[in-house]
């Protein structure tokens, strides 16, 4: 017969029970803190109500409105290339496309990492704006990779781990205004091809190209190294992960360009081709594959030349070649591989490495053939230029960062159109470039033995020993390199940039998404 348990026992065990509660309790709130993802929406705000409404007009009926192929590679470097000096992987056929128009030597990517870099690209903003500041990551990811993450999110402070992912973006929001939303309202034919990541419609189809201005897709919503990655035609899966069928991506995307120039060649169009390559893992078809002096990466890059030669010969078959705008250039810099020629940084780092990246635009008859300009212009530039060249009015409801380069790039007008260039690391204001002059307040310059100098903690360690490291001013011009820190030499000059950095952090500060208020 059981005993009746006492007054003591029965508050003894309440107590064990009601803290074995609170501990499963808190280790749950433990486990979910480190789990969960903080809203961007609490770093920059949230969306006016009427941005998503934003009515685009048409400026200039008679604006000339050429075709417009935009081709962009993934992690492909300044010095990858021949027509900038590159001198293992071979590229005659974009060697032959700076020969028919003009290479650019200090074009610039908004941002160093993949989906920041096309969120400025497609929306003509900072990505701040956006609030695309890092990648979004994949609906199921495995929790082993989110994990990883988190823990090298905690070890950041050691500057052992570089990312800031604490906050991110789940992709571009439908209140921006995309090029392929601009142009359409132009009477363009619009279509994409390749890598998206700027959200996994795969899990939300309001992610998806299609909602975002493009009439037909084709491609991957994220790199390749993030799984699962799959497949889709419009909002239709055709693989559920194109691990299988890495060698013949490049082909594919190839294949899918030349019937969107086939089935539009009857009116403008706007395509936007995304190669997946060469972002790692790497592979080339059997065609290209150990065919290069570069490894695997180079076989890649080598296959994406052939992809662009193959595009500009469908051109010329079709007589449209002289009414067609064909811009080449990459997201950011090379990351494992791949050369920034004689740059500083790679992937990740606001260094000219990681952000001035291959550019050449071509437009027989309007574009100089041969030509070299050394005007700093930016993929932010892109959309207020093909928005130009079709006669659509940019908003004017929102802050756009990017300019008309019309004059830049058929050498009308070689003046700056930038008083500055902004490097960010995610949601870090890092760098800027005024003139000939950059300028760091701090960043990790990724030497040994700590990879992350600029984190509080390393910092520290470092100070007495290394002296004072920052702020950065070079001058590059004479050292493009980014070697020789000159801000002693210069320090008006410093506090000039100084000021207009101080002043732009404000702004941003105050009203981060950039909408006009009232």
């Amino acid at each position: 017969m059981t005993q009746p348990m006492s007054r003591r026992e029965l508050i003894m065990k309440s107590i064990k029970l009601g803290s074995a509660a609170l501990g499963a309790g808190l280790l749950g709130y433990g486990v979910y803190s480190f789990l969960k993802q903080d809203e961007i929406e609490d770093l920059y705000g949230t969306y006016p109500s009427t941005a998503q409404v934003y009515p685009l007009k048409i400026a200039d009926p008679n604006a000339p409105k050429p075709n417009i192929i935009f081709i962009m590679c993934d992690d492909l470097g300044y010095g990858d290339v021949g027509f900038n000096g590159g001198r293992v992987i071979r590229t005659p056929n974009l060697d032959a496309l700076a020969a028919s128009g003009t290479r650019f030597t200090d074009y610039y990517t908004c941002n160093a990492v993949c989906a920041p870099s096309r969120a400025g690209l497609l929306t003509g903003r900072y990505p701040f704006r956006t609030g695309v500041i890092g990648n979004p990551f994949p609906k199921g990811e495995p929790v082993g990779r989110v994990l990883a993450r988190k823990v090298g999110d905690v070890l950041k402070a050691l500057g052992s781990y570089d990312a800031r992912e604490n906050y991110a973006g789940m992709g571009l929001s439908a209140h921006e205004i995309t090029i392929a939303e601009g142009l359409k309202k132009a009477g363009y034919r619009t279509g994409m091809i390749g890598k998206w990541h700027l959200g996994d419609y795969s899990g939300d189809p309001a992610r998806n190209p299609l909602r975002h201005g493009f009439d037909s897709y084709f491609g991957v919503p994220h790199s390749n190294d993030m799984v699962p990655c799959p497949l889709y035609r419009n909002e239709e899966m055709v693989e559920k992960d194109i691990a299988g069928i890495m060698p013949r991506i490049t082909g594919m995307y190839t294949e899918e360009a030349l019937k969107f120039i086939d089935n539009a060649a009857g009116g403008p169009f706007f395509l936007y081709i995304a190669h997946t390559m060469p972002h790692q893992p790497l592979d080339a078809s059997e065609r290209f594959l150990k065919k290069s002096n570069a490894g695997l990466f180079g076989d890649a890059v080598e296959e994406i030349d052939w992809s662009v030669g193959e595009i500009v010969k469908r051109l010329r078959e079709k007589g449209i070649d002289r009414n067609t705008v064909v811009m080449f250039t990459s997201d950011n810099g090379p990351w494992y591989e791949g050369s920034a020629g004689p740059y500083r940084g790679r992937k990740g780092q606001s260094y000219e490495g990681g952000f001035r990246v291959p550019f050449v635009a071509s437009w027989p008859g309007r574009i100089p053939a041969g030509r070299v300009c050394g005007t700093p212009i930016m993929n932010l530039d892109i959309l207020p230029t093909a928005f130009a060249l079709a006669g659509v009015e940019l908003p004017k409801d929102r802050a756009m960062d990017g300019k008309d380069a019309r004059g830049v790039l058929t050498g009308a007008d070689d003046r700056e159109i930038h008083d500055a260039i902004y490097f960010y690391h995610y949601d870090l204001l890092e760098g800027i470039r005024m003139g000939k002059w950059k300028y760091f307040d701090r960043l990790n310059r990724y030497v040994w033995p700590v990879p992350a100098d600029a984190t509080p903690l390393a910092n520290k360690l470092g100070e007495k020993q290394m002296g004072n490291r920052w702020p950065l001013l070079y001058d590059l011009s004479a050292d493009p390199g980014e070697s020789y820190n000159v801000i002693n030499t210069h320090p008006g000059i410093a506090e000039k940039i100084r000021a207009a950095m101080k002043a732009w952090r404000e702004a941003e500060k105050k009203n981060p998404r950039g909408f006009v208020k009232g």
